[in-house]
């Protein structure tokens, strides 16, 4: 589905990101890994059309990104920046519609489909309970949820999400990547995430992509990157990785 080919990122001739080679399926959650300043959020946006590749470039559908128009891109692949715009005055029903947008514009009025969208992507994410009050009222992890109800309201077959854990505690981190997992399975979407816990991102991806400096370090399968030597490599502290109580997946901790 995504095809990054030798891209490359560089701003005032400083390379953020240097030569990358990567693909993204449908139907995987795909974790994005590595310290801050580690290239993650600019490769992200390379793939959700919001930066240009310097050299290089980025297909989707075997097609380039600069040969697709904006709301058609925004059919396909459904993009979360890390600092979320407001929402002031809105309640979670409405921000959950501007989802619908790339379908009709933002002065096209609803149709039945509109509203179906809508209502389907309320009941996926379980947000009947606040779809109604204003999203300024709601907690981290309800909001988090209207947002991604929002996603799932644009119809589109990739979810590309950058540091959507941000401000969470540790229960609202669990329940919005347990949802994302499960829309993954149920839905066939493919899913772009950027993670800072290691832990969390084994847990509920398929395929890790750890970064450093701007270059892929290593990638894998969470049981092929929960290695003592990568993680250190990756975080550049000391880690060790044990398996956990309950057994069903490895752990790691700073050593």
């Amino acid at each position: 589905m995504f095809e990054v080919k030798a891209a490359t990122f560089e701003v005032n001739g400083s390379r953020l990101l240097h030569p990358t080679d990567l693909s993204f399926d449908e139907g995987r959650v795909y974790g994005l890994i590595g310290h801050n300043g580690s290239g993650k959020s600019t490769l992200l946006k390379l793939l959700a059309q919001q930066q240009p590749a310097s050299r290089g470039e980025v297909r989707f559908d075997d097609r380039p990104l600069a040969r697709w128009g904006h709301r058609e891109f925004a059919r396909q692949v459904a993009y979360l920046p890390q600092h979320l715009p407001s929402a002031e005055n809105l309640t979670g029903r409405e921000l959950i519609g501007f989802g619908r947008y790339p379908w009709h514009g933002l002065l096209g009025r609803h149709t039945r489909e509109d509203s179906d969208q809508v209502e389907r992507a309320i009941e996926l994410t379980h947000t009947q309970a606040f779809a109604d009050r204003l999203v300024d009222t709601l907690s981290g992890g309800e909001r988090q949820r209207v947002w991604l109800a929002m996603l799932l309201a644009q119809g589109s077959r990739f979810l590309l999400l950058d540091e959507p854990l941000a401000a969470l505690d540790i229960a609202h981190q669990v329940e919005v990547l347990a949802l994302v997992r499960q829309l993954c399975r149920e839905l066939g979407l493919g899913v772009v995430i950027v993670l800072h816990d290691v832990n969390m991102a084994a847990r509920y991806c398929d395929h890790l992509v750890a970064l450093h400096s701007g270059r892929i370090l290593a990638q894998g399968s969470p049981r092929e990157m929960m290695d003592d030597a990568t993680l250190e490599a990756i975080y550049g502290i000391p880690m060790r990785v044990m398996s956990h109580p309950g057994g069903e997946h490895p752990i790691a901790v700073v050593h």
